[in-house]
């Protein structure tokens, strides 16, 4: 795993020759081979660079205060030393800083880019990323902050894991203040930290105050005792105290000899405001903190000569930074991006017959070549392991042949969904099994604001992750285990929805979306196709068009004339309904009909589609989910935009909960008769 810049893509749409800005030389301090600044723990050493960690935050609330900043930015002003101590610590080149909005502090101790901070929150070109992501969305080598409390810590532990399977000495550290405390997924990703007994450190910036509410309002018990409960080992130590620097170099080295993961919790105080103008405390308040200054009472440990000439050094540095950055032009696009998808084609991938007993044992089929094919694949999920094999038994007989590869996982949607983006950051391929597609809706964060985002913003960071997920009605389970939740997903910008039929050659689907997409991808598969029959059936490839990124490897099938009076259009579980509705309105209405079916809906192959379509005179498009909003909705759209002259018809579920009761379940989702009677109606 590498996060470096901006993409190539975007390097040359922001007009960025050289794809980030150069370190300047920081006075007084030697950088390591990778750009790390060597920060020594003597008090001169750590006084310098801490006072031009808090003159660089002081630089920035000055640039706000006349306007040349874009957004917002979080100051780690009074916590200097706090932010520096684990990053400092840091020494292999493999060691992974994941980080938040509160950020500053830990980025220049893993940098030196100084001028790339300040840079990037102007929104100067000259930024560590452009511009593009600001005060709190940052990647540079292994250190990556995101805005979202708590988001990167189920990522983390999937790159703890990942530098576990390939034997690095390397460690994750996950930056959290204590406000995140209340987030679920921090507890998610602690389990998993320690169920796979991984080198990852969480370190908790316990500053006593959330936005501007007091923590001791908003948090129940000792925060260490939450480490504990999880059997992490648990340390407490205070940014004031003498000895503070050195019982941080001792955590991490206890962390690097793989001893399982820990929980720092460091006591700290913030001087600043939350943000920018938000501090709302009390002036007595803001004084006892100020007169605890663990700065300050280092710098007064040195004699006046030797502060103020580190104090002068620095700030002429800082006046070349600011005017480094001032020079740099505002951030533009040469060329607005038009989506973030990347294309890559593997060769020597495994392949599947189109003919099949049945779609589950395609799907076994597929996960069990991956798995042999390379070591870089995993799967993991809840109860994959034998003799249970998955809640649908995809994955049977898979956890005994490939042990340590395909993981039992403990209830965690939203933390293994963040633990397969971290794999799959790391270079390994992961296949992760949610047990039910509605429970989808509990890894949306990971998906929307982490997956989806990484690779349209950073250069080098992919994140080819397969999320599977059965869905669908008709089993009597319910309204929230019988859901088809496609229409939610393939709005996602980014993000690749694939759903295949019987008819499709779904193993191959899904080999190929694992070898040769590098593009977060949900597969969706509909629980009563598991025992159709895998068979072509007829039905014969469309022509792919070549705008369509994805569309020869997802490709979309057709059967029936090809003069047709309808067309109807559908996908997945659909499709057998959707046949025999054919087969009653050739037989009995005598009308030629026409199938469309994608295994692609997002992003949507839309020339293809239209190079169909557009000449035909009658579409009814067709979906098991409510059909507002929806993929019928988009193409239907796409065809209007195009001048489609035809009739054309959409139908779907109503917008309410699914039953339960059989019964009522039946009346409520589409069958062929509903279908012949809208089709009927377009005449």
């Amino acid at each position: 795993m590498s996060f470096v810049n901006i993409s190539d893509q975007m390097e040359k749409q922001l007009g960025n020759t050289d794809g980030s800005s150069s370190v300047m030389q920081i006075p007084g301090f030697c950088l390591d081979e990778f750009g790390k600044p060597i920060i020594n723990s003597d008090a001169p050493s750590l006084y310098a660079f801490g006072h031009l960690v808090r003159c660089t935050e002081t630089l920035i609330l000055d640039l706000f205060s006349r306007g040349l900043l874009s957004g917002t930015t979080h100051t780690c002003l009074g916590q200097e030393l706090c932010q520096m101590s684990v990053v400092r610590a840091l020494t292999e080149p493999d060691d992974v800083v994941l980080s938040n909005h509160r950020n500053h502090g830990h980025f220049m101790t893993y940098s030196g880019n100084f001028l790339g901070l300040v840079a990037e929150i102007m929104g100067r070109e000259a930024g560590v990323c452009g511009g593009y992501g600001g005060s709190q969305h940052i990647a540079y080598r292994h250190f990556h902050s995101n805005g979202v409390q708590a988001g990167m810590t189920g990522i983390g532990a999937g790159i703890a894991l990942a530098r576990k399977l390939s034997d690095s000495n390397g460690i994750v550290v996950s930056m959290i203040g204590d406000g995140t405390l209340g987030e679920g997924l921090l507890y998610e990703s602690m389990n998993l930290a320690s169920v796979w007994n991984v080198s990852m450190l969480f370190v908790v910036e316990n500053n006593g105050i959330a936005q501007t509410t007091p923590t001791s309002e908003t948090i129940a018990g000792a925060i260490a005792d939450r480490g504990k409960a999880f059997n992490l080992k648990t340390w407490t130590l205070d940014d004031a105290s003498a000895d503070f620097i050195k019982n941080v170099e001792n955590v991490v080295q206890e962390i690097r000899a793989h001893t399982g993961p820990g929980l720092l919790e460091i006591t700290t105080c913030r001087l600043g405001p939350h943000s920018k103008g938000d501090d709302l405390r009390d002036a007595e308040e803001k004084k006892r903190i100020a007169e605890r200054d663990p700065l300050a009472a280092l710098g007064r440990k040195l004699t006046d000569e030797q502060r103020t000439e580190i104090e002068e050094r620095n700030l002429v540095f800082l006046k070349e930074v600011e005017k480094e950055a001032l020079a740099s032009p505002e951030s533009s696009f040469a060329t607005a991006p038009e989506h973030i998808h990347r294309s890559r084609q593997i060769d020597a991938i495994p392949s599947m017959d189109a003919e099949f007993g049945n779609v589950r044992g395609a799907i076994n089929a597929a996960l069990h070549g991956l798995l042999t094919h390379t070591n870089d694949v995993i799967v993991l999920g809840e109860d994959l392991h034998e003799p249970y094999g998955g809640a649908f038994k995809v994955t049977a007989g898979l956890s005994d042949t490939f042990s340590g590869r395909v993981i039992s996982t403990p209830i965690s949607e939203a933390g293994i969904t963040g633990a397969g983006i971290g794999l799959s950051m790391s270079g390994y391929r992961a296949i992760v099994e949610i047990m039910f597609a509605d429970f989808l809706t509990l890894c949306m964060d990971q998906i929307y604001n982490h997956a989806v985002k990484f690779p349209g913003m950073f250069k080098d960071c992919e994140v080819p992750v397969i999320i599977r997920a059965p869905c669908g009605g008709r089993r009597g389970y319910g309204p929230t285990h019988s859901q088809s939740l496609e229409n939610l997903f393939i709005s996602v910008p980014g993000l690749t929805v694939l759903y295949g039929s019987h008819r499709h050659n779904v193993g191959q689907l899904l080999i190929d979306a694992v070898t040769c997409w590098p593009n977060p991808t949900v597969f969706l598969e509909h629980k009563l196709l598991y025992g159709e029959k895998q068979s072509s059936g007829g039905y014969e490839t469309v022509q792919h068009d070549p705008a369509d990124l994805g569309a020869e490897l997802f490709p979309t099938i057709r059967y029936g004339h090809t003069e047709p009076d309808v067309t109807l259009v559908s996908f997945g579980g659909m499709l057998p309904y959707v046949e025999r509705a054919a087969e009653y309105l050739k037989n009995e209405e005598e009308l030629e009909v026409e199938i469309i079916a994608p295994s692609m809906l997002s992003p949507l192959p839309r020339q293809t589609l239209l190079n169909v379509l557009l000449a035909r005179q009658r579409i009814l498009v067709i979906e098991e989910s409510h059909h507002e909003f929806g993929f019928s909705a988009e193409l239907l759209a796409c065809l209007m935009e195009n001048g489609f002259a035809g009739q054309a018809a959409r139908v779907g579920m109503p917008p309410v909960p699914i039953a339960s009761a059989r019964s009522l379940e039946q009346d409520q989702l589409l069958d062929e008769r509903i279908i012949v009677d809208n089709v009927l109606d377009l005449f």
